[in-house]
C-alpha cells in the first residue's frame, strides 16, 4: 500500500477493489501498471490482474511513481484522510512526534489556496509549525514516502482537475485557485505529470449531466459509508434559521447562504446539497457569485457534512459502546463565526429559544440576498456588524448583557483577525483564546472546537445531556466520571459525544447544558 505495506495489507487492498468497496475510498490508491494509471477502490473499470497491481495509501505516492489518474473514477472526488501518516485508533497524544508534524503539515497544504495569503512554499510551511525545512522533508518523506513539495504538488494538481472537469472556469482561474504562482508553472507540471494540458483534459472530459435550467456550478462530492444523512439533517433542521438555511428532510437536501472573504473583498453567495446515497456521493450546486472562492467552499462543505470522517477507524472504537451510531456523522459549519455566536446565543436555553434569537439576530442585522432557492434571502450578520451593534439594538432583540458582551468580543477578535475560527486553527491555542473572552466558558469553547474546528476529539466532560446518555447523573462526580470513561473513545470522543446525544428520548439543546460564568 505505501513504502511500508505488508503482504496482507495488499491483499485486502485488492479485494476491497474486487468488491469496489466504498468504505476503502480514499484509503488507497492502485496504479494498474499495464496502463499507468491509479485508481480508486471504486472505480467499476474490469478488475486488473493482481499481478498488475501497485497499492498506495496516498495519491501523491502513485504519482511519484509514475502513475496518471484515472479519467472515469477520477481521484480527485476521493474522500480525504485527515491524518495522513497517523494510526488512526490512536490517540495524538500517543503518536510519535513527526507523525504529529506531518499530519499537521499535510492538513495546511490540504487547505485551500486564498488570494489574502502568501502562496504556500515548503519554507513557509515549516516556519508556521517551528521546525526547519530540512527538517520537515526529512520526516515526511520518513512518515509517507513523498517530498513535502510532491504531496503539494499533487493536491494542487487534484485541485485543478478537479475544477477542469466539473467546471467553466477560465485555466488562468484554475491555475490560481488551485495554488500555483503561474499560468506557465500550472501548464508544465500538468503536462508533465498528465500527459495533457489542461485545455485537452477538458476535451477529453465527460459530458457533464447539468440539471437544466439551473444556475449555478456543479461538483460531485464523495463520502465512505455508512452515513445517516437523515440523522445529520435531522440535527441540522433542529437549529434551522429562516432565511439562512433550509433544509429538505424528504428529499435529502440542504441550502445555506454564505459569505467568504476574497482579499480585500467580501464575496457572499448559497449552495445547495443533494445527497446521492446510492452512489455515496453529494452533488453540490454552488451559485456563480463564489466562483472566485470555489476551491473554499467546497472544503467547508465538506466539513459541514463531515463527509471526509472514516467510519472504519472510529466504529472500531466507538462501536463497542454505541452500536447504534456507526452512521452518525460530526455536524460542522460553513462559517465559525457564525456557528460560534449561535452556540452563544444557546447557552443554558432550549434549541427553540436559542432558534428564535438567531433568527432575530439575522432579520434584524443580517444582509439580505437575492437566490433562486425560494426561502433563502439572507446573510449571517458580518462580524464587523456585530462588533459595531448597539447594547439597545441587541438588548431589543431579547439577548441579556451577559450573551451580548461575549457576541461583541468573538465579533471583534474575528474581525481584527485575533481569533481564527476554521479546521485550520490550533485547537489549544482557539480554545485559550476563546475562554479568554467574557461569556465564554470550558463548554461553549469545546462546543465550537467540536463543530467549528472540526476537531474530532473533544469532550465537554461537565454537559448534563451526556451525563444522562451515559447514566452518570447519580455519581457523586459525573463531570470525572464522564472523563475517565471518555478515554476508551479517543481520538474519537467527539462523535462518541454525537453518539450518546443521539441516545436521548430528548435531543440536548445548543448550549443550553453548558455552565459558563
Amino acid at each position: 500500500m505505501n513504502h511500508s505495506a505488508t503482504h496482507a495489507d495488499m491483499d485486502a487492498c485488492y479485494l476491497a477493489l474486487k468488491a469496489h468497496d466504498a468504505r476503502f475510498d480514499g484509503h488507497f490508491f492502485t496504479g494498474v501498471t499495464s496502463t499507468g494509471i491509479y485508481c480508486r477502490p471504486v472505480c467499476r473499470v474490469r478488475t486488473p490482474k493482481r499481478e498488475n497491481c501497485r497499492f498506495f495509501s496516498l495519491a501523491a505516492q502513485a504519482e511519484r511513481a509514475g502513475f496518471r489518474p484515472c479519467l472515469r473514477c477520477r481521484p480527485e472526488l476521493a474522500p480525504r484522510q485527515l491524518n495522513p501518516g497517523m494510526a488512526q485508533d490512536k490517540a495524538w497524544s500517543m503518536q510519535d512526534a513527526s507523525a504529529i508534524l506531518t499530519a499537521q503539515a499535510a492538513a495546511l497544504m490540504d487547505a485551500p489556496a486564498r488570494a489574502d495569503a502568501p502562496a504556500l512554499t515548503v519554507q513557509n510551511l515549516a516556519q508556521r509549525l517551528g521546525i526547519s525545512d530540512r527538517h520537515l522533508r526529512r520526516i515526511f518523506e520518513a512518515q509517507l514516502g513523498v517530498s513535502p513539495l510532491q504531496y503539494l504538488q499533487t493536491r494542487r494538481l487534484l485541485n485543478a482537475k478537479q475544477l477542469l472537469t466539473d467546471t467553466t472556469l477560465a485555466v488562468t482561474r484554475v491555475a490560481e485557485l488551485s495554488g500555483f504562482a503561474s499560468v506557465r508553472r500550472f501548464n508544465a507540471a500538468f503536462v508533465s505529470h498528465y500527459g495533457l494540458n489542461p485545455t485537452q483534459l477538458r476535451h477529453t472530459r465527460p459530458a457533464q449531466r447539468t440539471p437544466a435550467a439551473q444556475e449555478g456550478i456543479f461538483v460531485r462530492l464523495s463520502y465512505r459509508p455508512p452515513y445517516d444523512v437523515a440523522a445529520l439533517l435531522q440535527f441540522l433542521a433542529m437549529r434551522q434559521i429562516t432565511g439562512l438555511e433550509l433544509l429538505d428532510q424528504t428529499n435529502a437536501s440542504l441550502g445555506k447562504t454564505m459569505a467568504l472573504a476574497h482579499g480585500q473583498q467580501r464575496v457572499t453567495g448559497w449552495v445547495l446539497a443533494r445527497f446521492d446515497a446510492a452512489h455515496c456521493r453529494v452533488n453540490l450546486q454552488v451559485s456563480e457569485a463564489l466562483a472566485e472562492v470555489l476551491p473554499q467552499v467546497i472544503t467547508r462543505v465538506r466539513s459541514l457534512l463531515d463527509l471526509d470522517a472514516d467510519p472504519l477507524a472510529i466504529n472500531k472504537v466507538l462501536h463497542p459502546d454505541f452500536p447504534h451510531g456507526d452512521g452518525l456523522r460530526l455536524p460542522g459549519t460553513l462559517d465559525g463565526f457564525e456557528l460560534a455566536v449561535r452556540a452563544v446565543l444557546g447557552q443554558q436555553i432550549t434549541v427553540a429559544a436559542a432558534r428564535t434569537l438567531a433568527r432575530r439576530l439575522v432579520a434584524q442585522f443580517g444582509e439580505p440576498i437575492v437566490t433562486p432557492i425560494a426561502g433563502l434571502n439572507r446573510l449571517f450578520p458580518a462580524p464587523q456588524v456585530l462588533a459595531a451593534a448597539s447594547a439597545d439594538a441587541l438588548s431589543a432583540l431579547g439577548i441579556v448583557k451577559q450573551r451580548q458582551a461575549a457576541i461583541q468580543a468573538l465579533a471583534a477578535a474575528v474581525a481584527n483577525d485575533r481569533l481564527c475560527l476554521d479546521s485550520v486553527a490550533d485547537v489549544q491555542t482557539t480554545l485559550a483564546q476563546l475562554q479568554a473572552l467574557p461569556g465564554i466558558g470550558d463548554w461553549t469553547a469545546h462546543y465550537i472546537a467540536m463543530r467549528a474546528l472540526h476537531w474530532p476529539d473533544v469532550f465537554p466532560a461537565a454537559d448534563v445531556a451526556l451525563h444522562k446518555a451515559l447514566g452518570l447523573q447519580g455519581a457523586a462526580h459525573p463531570a470525572k466520571a464522564a472523563l475517565a470513561a471518555s478515554q476508551a473513545w479517543q481520538p474519537w470522543r467527539s462523535y462518541a459525544v454525537i453518539r450518546a446525544w443521539a441516545t436521548l428520548a430528548t435531543p440536548p439543546d445548543n448550549g443550553q447544558h453548558a455552565k459558563t460564568p
